[in-house]
């Protein structure tokens, strides 16, 4: 895989080694950092993992991800959405899950990274475009949107808590309008966090209609430590093949996703990112910052298209300004009233967000195949996309004595076998 430089380059305001000067380089970096807040608290709110944790991770990755890069590439790391439904998963089992569960998980996604980028070092990248091409990828992608479908309806009606609130879905689809507005009409600096827009006007409608629950917020201090889930200290991990294949095969989806990010980066900056400084070192970095996030407690993390957006837009290329934001991030993170705020939001504004969101997971699936021209004529390519579909949605799932299966997880196998089994031309 590789992406040559384009001849209608932009001359950027700043390249990626200059540095602005100081009272620029904060108001750049906040954008950045207001970019992906929206997206990255919402994993953590979504999936009851600590949401000041997860900044901080996305912080410490960020700046991990620029180290082992040799600071060649401006991209910011987020919480993944690829992983809310088995990280939810984990945390509600009833024996072998919970926190320890989740941190196994989330290292075996950074090993996996790891290995994959070693491999990639010495035998180059087109085994991966084999094992996962966009028949394989889209659909799966698709499949992580649509599983969590009903989650999203069920908060925005409230049946999550077992009941039926009318209050609950007009806060739910007034937080789904705000988003979408936002998303279409807003220009600039408002265009650009659409999401974080979505969740202040959902949370100020919630206040209204008595939805809100202060009893954090007032106990609050300014400075507070998060409380980090470190293995060994406050929480044993749990090793079950279980708990690796819930998550680690979904690394190839993250992957597949990392490897366009760094495609549109090489446009955009007009550099081969694939070569100099390397996919392997990429990948390994990428991995790198799930593994750090997995031994505090954070999800999984990854590279984010709303911030390579914000390159695009703005021109500014400088790893010093993705290293601010990522430095702010983790100062967020121990501010105990931005963790009360935002863990009291309540689950009608996760809800309406959630519709939107979700449906955007699964539309840039279809996307990927679309852009990738996928003839879905051919039956090779509905076979497999109409089993990794159905697989994925309706829970097919192989359970045998501890050891379980299912969902995302299942179909991306399922889907890999078929492409690698089923030959690229038939005769009838």
């Amino acid at each position: 895989m590789t992406e040559e430089t384009t001849s209608n380059y932009v001359k950027p305001v700043l390249d990626i080694h200059e540095r602005p000067t100081w009272n620029k380089w904060i108001v750049l970096s906040i954008q950045h950092l207001f970019t992906m807040f929206g997206s990255t608290i919402f994993v953590p709110t979504v999936t009851h993992l600590n949401p000041s944790v997860a900044l901080i991770s996305s912080g410490l990755g960020t700046l991990a991800y620029l180290i082992i890069t040799r600071g060649k590439i401006p991209a910011y790391l987020g919480s993944s959405f690829a992983f809310i439904a088995p990280i939810t998963m984990l945390l509600a089992a009833k024996s072998g899950g919970g926190p320890g569960a989740v941190m196994v998980g989330t290292f075996s996604v950074g090993v996996v990274y790891a290995i994959v980028a070693l491999i990639v070092y010495y035998v180059g990248v087109e085994w991966i475009q084999k094992v996962l091409p966009p028949i394989v990828v889209g659909p799966v992608i698709m499949v992580i949107g649509l599983s969590l479908a009903p989650s999203a309806a069920a908060m925005a009606m409230g049946t999550n808590n077992g009941g039926y609130d009318y209050k609950v879905l007009l806060v739910a689809l007034i937080t789904l309008v705000a988003t979408i507005i936002a998303m279409m009409f807003f220009k600039g600096f408002f265009g650009l966090i659409p999401i974080l827009c979505g969740f202040v006007i959902g949370y100020l409608v919630s206040m209204m209609f008595g939805l809100v629950d202060y009893t954090l917020i007032k106990e609050a201090s300014l400075f507070q430590v998060p409380d980090f889930t470190i293995p060994f200290v406050n929480m044993d991990p749990v090793v079950t093949l279980t708990v690796v294949l819930s998550m680690a095969p979904l690394a190839f989806v993250t992957m597949a996703e990392h490897m366009g990010h760094q495609l549109l980066l090489n446009r955009i900056t007009n550099r081969n990112f694939f070569k100099d400084p390397g996919l392997h070192r990429s990948l390994a970095a990428d991995g790198t910052a799930s593994i750090i996030a997995s031994l505090i407690g954070g999800p999984p993390v990854t590279t984010y298209g709303e911030n390579i957006g914000v390159l695009a837009i703005t021109k500014v290329y400088s790893v010093f300004v993705i290293g601010g934001a990522a430095v702010l991030a983790i100062a967020f993170g121990f501010i105990g009233y931005i963790n009360a705020v935002i863990t009291s939001v309540p689950t009608a504004v996760l809800g309406g967000i959630s519709l939107l969101l979700f449906g955007v997971i699964a539309t840039s699936g279809l996307r990927m195949m679309i852009e990738s021209r996928v003839d879905l004529s051919q039956n090779r390519n509905m076979i497999i996309a109409s089993v990794v579909l159905v697989v994925g949605i309706g829970g097919l799932m192989i359970h045998v004595g501890s050891f379980q299966l299912s969902g995302m997880a299942m179909a991306a196998l399922i889907g890999i076998i078929l492409n690698l089994v089923i030959p690229e031309k038939t005769t009838k």
